[in-house]
């Protein structure tokens, strides 16, 4: 026995309709957000290089000051001890020192192409503090770039193509159900 269209509450063209509608929809949503990928990480390559700037600036006076007491930057750690807050501020010199170098590594692969490079390693757009302020300065923007274009016909095929998947897999769902 098969439901007709009527008794499923709505006929298989309805359906088909629907689906197409939440496709492009879907679509449609991922290419705008994708499109926005290479200005934002571009923004975000700028960001890092400031604080990596910035850090750099911090570690050079850290280095000047142990140096001009005759010691390395490892000893100057070291001989930070004897009370709470000299030993509080080692530690945060260290997390400062380990933040400096993932970040220059970081900006060193990010900065050695574009936007396909970043694409392929996002991963490294990992600072928290550079990300949110990026995020917090970028004003979305239509893509005129040719890099652009690319990443948004990625994010219109790929959305479709995850809401298509989506649909069929609880198509299917929904067939087994009823059989």
């Amino acid at each position: 026995y098969r439901k007709t269209g009527d008794e499923t509450g709505g006929s298989t063209a309805e359906v088909r309709m629907v689906l197409r509608a939440f496709t492009f929809a879907g679509g449609i949503a991922a290419a705008a957000a994708t499109s926005q990928f290479p200005e934002c990480s571009q923004q975000y390559v700028q960001r890092l290089g400031g604080a990596v700037d910035e850090l750099t600036q911090v570690a050079a006076d850290f280095d000047n000051s142990a140096q001009a007491e005759g010691m390395t930057r490892s000893g100057a750690l070291e001989a930070m001890q004897g009370n709470a807050f000299v030993e509080r501020r080692r530690a945060d010199m260290e997390r400062t020192f380990a933040r400096l170098a993932t970040m220059r590594s970081d900006l060193e692969v990010l900065q050695t192409g574009g936007p396909f490079t970043r694409a392929a390693n996002a991963a490294r757009m990992r600072d928290s503090d550079v990300a949110r302020a990026t995020f917090a300065a970028y004003q979305p923007a239509i893509p005129l770039t040719f890099d652009g274009l690319i990443f948004t016909c990625i994010g219109l095929i790929g959305g479709a193509s995850l809401i298509r998947l989506v649909a069929a897999v609880l198509n299917t769902s929904a067939r087994r159900r009823t059989a």
